[in-house]
Formats: structure tokens, sequence, C-alpha cells
């Protein structure tokens, strides 16, 4: 009760000075953070030539890249998968089928452009199964690839991969064949308020600081399945959940190595990118932040605890890990800017490989360069022994 007297009187006093309706956009900004989002549809189709096979899209950033990539769509088709940029103008870009669409097939036009490419095990046309691991959280749905060696003994390196904010497991299926053909066993793990994984109680984000037991319970299945050491690889915010495991795990001794796409390496550094690029201007994201630092606005604004921001700060706690990274960055990502990557490995040069990437926006490097991204895992990977030089 006590502390709860403090809080009020620290914060209340200061909401009040800065206004009720800056107030409630602080709440709301908070709010935003902690609470799992759906899909949103950023995407306008302007045409499906089913003849030609080609669509043609409202032109961004995103659907102008090159390469391979799906889109959510409504109508006959929930998803289908883009190829090569055909042509483009100044506003649309016309792209190759690769999902063949049927004459007469009804396609809305809002529709949401994505990295994932895949979106079910089956797709990937290799052995796998469904596991849930028991995890603080509740059973939590996995998928379990096996390594590649038919008849052979379990591996005792396995990767355990983790899923970004606002995604499921099926963002990371893109990377299962590379670590198939390397013959490594895979876990495609969820964690709590993804939408597959239970919810917790207050079915919000803490951004790493909670999930990252459920991670931590992925690789105790592990071991007890015939690892020995385990790989973690972490797209987007699954970069800041591992990042939290490998300096807080009781198994930070079994982890190899981390793999991070595209990571949140420090919160405070995206938040107020992410606020900048939608318009809101200072003070107001770091009254945001702070208002999710203290116990009694936090949970005003959904979260169910404080979040220590300094915790989640991996720059600022760089000397704490202790296993080699390989960081994947693309420079112009676009929603995670890549600062916080190049600090850590500017801060850990003797930990942290971070090839240059450029042009391939938030998670899509694999997209925009599958040869140069699998090349970079594969190098790395073999440099480290982790894998054989026969692979």
């Amino acid at each position: 009760m006590k502390s709860l007297r403090h809080a009020v009187a620290v914060v209340l006093p200061l909401l009040l000075a800065i206004g009720a309706a800056a107030a409630v956009t602080v709440l709301a900004t908070a709010r935003r953070v902690v609470t799992p989002s759906s899909r949103r549809n950023d995407t306008r189709i302007i045409a499906v030539d089913t003849g030609a096979q080609t669509i043609e899209l409202d032109r961004t950033l995103d659907t102008e890249l090159p390469g391979r990539y799906g889109l959510f769509t409504t109508g006959t088709y929930d998803y289908v998968k883009l190829g090569a940029v055909l042509g483009a103008s100044a506003h649309t870009v016309r792209r190759k089928l690769l999902t063949q669409i049927a004459p007469g097939s009804r396609i809305d036009r809002d529709a949401a452009f994505s990295g994932w490419y895949y979106v079910s095990p089956q797709e990937l046309h290799l052995p796998w199964e469904d596991v849930l691991i028991g995890t603080p959280a509740g059973p939590c749905p996995a998928w379990f690839f096996p390594a590649s060696v038919s008849g052979a003994a379990p591996a005792d390196i396995w990767v355990i991969q983790v899923h970004g904010r606002g995604t499921t497991r099926a963002e990371c299926l893109r990377a299962v064949p590379v670590f198939h053909r390397l013959g490594l066993p895979t876990l495609v793990v969820s964690y709590r308020n993804d939408g597959e994984a239970p919810p917790s109680r207050g079915g919000s984000y803490a951004l790493g600081a909670s999930e990252w037991h459920d991670v931590d319970a992925a690789i105790g299945h592990a071991l007890r399945h015939g690892a020995q050491r385990v790989i973690l690889m972490g797209w987007s915010m699954g970069g800041a959940i591992v990042l939290q495991a490998a300096v807080s795990s009781a198994h930070r001794g079994r982890i190899a190595s981390l793999i991070l796409d595209s990571p949140v390496v420090d919160w405070r550094t995206v938040l107020r990118f992410q606020a900048r690029e939608g318009g809101l201007r200072e003070p107001l994201p770091a009254l945001a932040m702070g208002a999710l630092e203290n116990s009694f606005t936090a949970r005003l604004s959904g979260a169910e605890h404080a979040i220590a921001f300094d915790r989640l700060d991996m720059v600022s706690r760089a000397s704490e890990l202790e296993t080699p990274i390989l960081l994947l960055h693309s420079d112009d990502d676009g929603f995670v800017p890549s600062d916080a990557s190049h600090a850590l490995a500017a801060a850990r040069p003797d930990l942290v490989t971070m090839p240059t990437f450029t042009g391939a926006r938030h998670t899509k490097l694999w997209n925009y360069d599958q040869s140069s991204w699998t090349s970079a895992i594969v190098d790395w990977l073999t440099a480290r022994a982790l894998v054989s030089e026969s692979h």
C-alpha cells in the first residue's frame, strides 16, 4: 500500500502537469506497446490478371522489393505467394504470382504484405511433428523438425527458433530448410500471448522480460530429448527474447550460439524511432516508456508488471553475454532500426559477427537475398565448428 501511495504521489502530478489530453496520449501509446497486435492491412491490390498470373499492387517500400514474398488476402484465398517484380510505375508495382489464381476468384482489395512466404510446415516437404512444451504459462505448441540424416541418432545440437511481435511460428519456417540441410534438428516455438500459446493472466507483452521463461522451457525440452547444446535464433522481438534467455537462463551454459534476424536489442531505441515515424514527438515517447516503468501507470497502460527497460537494453548489458552471436540486420530496416545492433557489435566485437545488409527492410533478408542470408548462416556456423564442413 505504501508503494502504491508513492506511485500515485509521483506519477499523478506528472500526468496532470502535461495535461489531460497528453496524459491520455501517453497511456494510449504505452498500451499499444504491450498489447498483442493482429495483422494490419498495409497493401492495396489494384488488379489480378489470372491469364498472365500477375498481380498489381500499390507501390510501397515493401511491395517494390525484389525477391519472394507473401500476401495475406481475403476472399477465395487467404494467402498468396509473390515472385519477381515485372514492372513498376510511380504508384504501382506488378509482380509475378507464384500461387495459381483460378479465373473467377474473388480477392478483396485490402491485403497485408508479408515476408513469411511459408505459412504451414507442410509446405517445406520435410518430416515434422507437433509437440507441446510445458512452460510457466502452460503448454505451448511447437513444431519439431528432426535432423536430415535418416535413422541416425539424434543430433546433439538443436536449433530453437523464436518468432517476433504480432506474428506466429510461421515466420520462422524460412530458416528451417537451411538448418535441416546442415543436419540440425529444429524446434519452432510459441510463447505466451502470441495467439497460439496460452495467454498470461493479463494477456500483455512484457517485451521479452517474461517471454524468455517460455524459451527457457523449450531449451529444457530439447535437453531432455537428446540435445547437448542449443542454438537460439530470434526474429525481431524474438531477438529480444533470445537475448534475455542468453543472460538469464538456468541453461545458459548449454547455449552454443545466437542467431538474430532484425532483432530488438534495445527497446528504447526502437520505440523512439517508431514514435517519430508515427508523428509522436518528445517528451511523449519518453513519458510513455516512463509510464511502463512505473508499476501503477504500467497497470493503467495494460501491462501486468512494470517493464524495466534498463534490463532489456542489451547494449548496456553487453558484458553479460557469453555466446557467439550472428547478427543479421538490414541498415534500412524501416521498423526496428539497426542502430542498437551496430552498438552491440561495437561493444562486443569478440562475440558479435554482423555482415552488412542493405535494402531488405524488416525481417525480409531471406526474401530479398536468400543466397547471401543463407551463406552468412552456413559459413558462420561452419567457422565455429557447430556444423561439419561436409555440409
